[in-house]
C-alpha cells in the first residue's frame, strides 16, 4: 500500500469515526453472526450426544472386561481413526465443499450410533465389537473435524476466528459438563442403549442447520488426494512453526491421554464408583473447561504459547498425582476439575496458533495434520498406559505419565520451542 493510500485510509477512518459501528472482539462476539450462532447451538447439542456415548462406551467396557487395557482401548479408538484418516479427510475438505462434507460425515455417523443402540439393547455386544463400533464413529469425526474446523473462517470474519474458536471449544467443554452426568443417569435407570440412541437423535439437528446453511462459493484447487496430502504433508513440516506445533501436539496428547483413557478404570476400581459417579468426574471435567475457556485470550498474551503450556502441562501433573492417590470419590474432584481446565487451555491454545498459521488453500490438510499428530499420541497413549496400569497398577500409570509429560516438555521446550506470538502467522490478503 502506497503512502498516498494510508493517508486516504486514515481520513476516511477519521471521518467516520463514530458513524460507522466498530468491530466488536469480546468473547461471545461471533455470536452476533447468525450462521455461526445456529451451528454452534446444533453443535452443541450433537456434542452432548457424542459425551453420552462416550460414557456409555466407557462404562459398558468396565461390565464386559475387567483388562484396563481393553477400557483404555475405548478412548483410544475414538482417536486412532483421526490419526489414520484425519491426513485424507483433510485433504477432502480442501477438495470439496466443507459442508457437504460434514453432512455425509453427520449422516454417516447417525447411522451408525443408531447400529450400536439396537446392538447393545439386543444385548449383543462384545468388548471386540463395542471397540469396532467405537472406532466407526471415531472415523466420521475424523472426516468430519477437519471441514468443520475449517468451515469456521466461512461463518465469521478472520479478526472473530480466535473467539469462534474459543467458544467452538466452549460448546464441547459444556456437553462434557452436562453431558457425563446426564449419561451416568441414563444409563443407571436403563442402560447403555439408551446413551447410545439418544447420541443418534443428537446428530439430526446439526444436519437440519447444514441442509439450511449456504455459504459463499470458494475457490477450490481441485487436486487428486494423495498428491493433495503430500502437499499438506511438506508445507507443514517444512514450516518451522507449524512442525514444532506438532511435536508438542503428539507428546502432551501422549501424556494426556491417561487421564481420559484410565479414569473409568479407577472410579470403577479403586474408588468403588458407580456409572453416576464416573459421570459427575466427567461433568467436573467439563466445568473446570468452561470456567478457562473465556480467559484464554488473555492468558495466552500474558504468558506466550510456551507459558501457557507449561501452566497446563503443571496442573496435569498436579491432576495425576492426585487422581493415583484418591481412595474416595470426592477426594479425587480437585483433580477433575484442574484436569478439564489444563485440557482447554493446551487443546484450544494448540488448534489457535495451527490455524493462524495455515494458509486458507490448505487449512483443511493442515488442521487433520495438527489432528493426526495429537490425537495419535493419544491413542498410543492410551494403549500405553492402559497396558503399564495392567502390568503394574493404576497409580504407578497415572505417576509415570506424570513422569513421562515433566521430562518430555523440558526436552522438547529445548529443542522444539513453540512460536513466538505473531511468528509465522498468515496475514489476510
Amino acid at each position: 500500500m502506497t503512502r498516498e493510500e494510508d493517508i486516504a485510509r486514515d481520513v476516511v477512518e477519521t471521518a467516520t469515526t463514530g458513524l460507522v459501528a466498530q468491530p466488536v472482539h469480546g468473547t461471545f462476539s461471533p455470536f452476533r453472526y447468525p450462521v455461526f450462532r445456529a451451528i454452534w447451538i446444533a453443535n452443541l447439542f450433537s456434542n452432548i450426544g457424542g459425551t453420552l456415548q462416550s460414557v456409555g462406551a466407557a462404562w459398558l467396557m468396565t461390565e464386559l472386561t475387567p483388562s484396563h487395557q481393553l477400557v483404555s482401548l475405548v478412548q483410544a479408538s475414538a482417536t486412532v481413526p483421526i490419526m489414520l484418516f484425519g491426513v485424507f479427510a483433510g485433504a477432502i475438505a480442501d477438495n470439496y465443499d466443507r459442508r457437504l462434507v460434514m453432512l455425509a460425515a453427520q449422516i454417516g455417523m447417525l447411522v451408525v450410533s443408531a447400529a450400536l443402540a439396537i446392538m447393545s439393547w439386543l444385548g449383543w455386544l462384545t468388548p471386540f465389537l463395542l471397540l469396532a463400533f467405537t472406532l466407526s464413529v471415531g472415523t466420521g469425526t475424523a472426516l468430519n473435524s477437519p471441514a468443520w474446523q475449517a468451515s469456521v473462517r466461512q461463518q465469521v470474519p478472520r479478526d472473530q476466528l480466535p473467539q469462534a474458536i474459543a467458544l467452538n471449544s466452549i460448546s464441547f467443554n459444556i456437553a462434557r459438563s452436562i453431558g457425563p452426568a446426564l449419561g451416568g443417569v441414563l444409563i443407571s435407570l436403563w442402560d447403555a442403549s439408551f446413551a447410545f440412541a439418544i447420541n443418534a437423535m443428537s446428530y439430526i439437528g446439526l444436519i437440519v442447520v447444514l441442509l439450511w446453511w449456504r455459504p459463499a462459493a470458494r475457490q477450490i484447487d481441485r487436486r487428486p488426494i494423495l498428491p493433495a496430502v503430500a502437499t499438506g504433508i511438506r508445507y507443514c513440516f517444512g514450516n518451522a512453526p507449524l512442525r514444532r506445533l506438532l511435536i508438542r501436539g503428539f507428546a502432551l496428547g501422549f501424556s494426556l491421554a491417561a487421564y481420559q483413557g484410565l479414569l473409568p478404570a479407577v472410579v470403577s476400581g479403586p474408588m468403588r464408583g458407580t456409572e453416576i459417579d464416573f459421570g459427575v468426574m466427567l461433568g467436573l471435567f467439563g466445568i473446570g473447561s468452561i470456567a478457562t475457556a473465556p480467559f484464554i485470550g488473555r492468558i495466552r498474551h500474558a504468558m506466550g504459547l510456551e507459558g501457557i503450556l507449561a501452566l497446563g502441562s503443571a496442573m496435569f501433573v498436579f491432576s495425576f498425582w492426585v487422581l493415583a492417590a484418591a481412595a474416595e470419590l470426592f477426594q479425587a474432584f480437585p483433580a477433575a476439575v484442574v484436569a478439564g481446565s489444563a485440557w482447554v487451555l493446551i487443546l484450544t491454545t494448540l488448534n489457535t496458533a495451527v490455524q493462524l498459521r495455515s494458509p486458507d488453500e490448505i487449512l483443511g490438510r493442515c488442521l487433520s495434520i495438527y489432528q493426526a499428530a495429537t490425537f495419535g499420541g493419544m491413542a498410543l497413549g492410551a494403549w500405553t498406559w492402559g497396558m503399564v496400569a495392567d502390568v503394574r497398577s493404576l497409580p504407578f500409570a497415572l505417576h509415570a505419565a506424570s513422569v513421562f509429560l515433566i521430562l518430555s516438555f523440558a526436552v522438547l521446550r529445548m529443542i522444539a520451542p513453540l512460536p513466538r506470538l505473531g511468528e509465522g502467522v498468515i496475514r489476510p490478503k
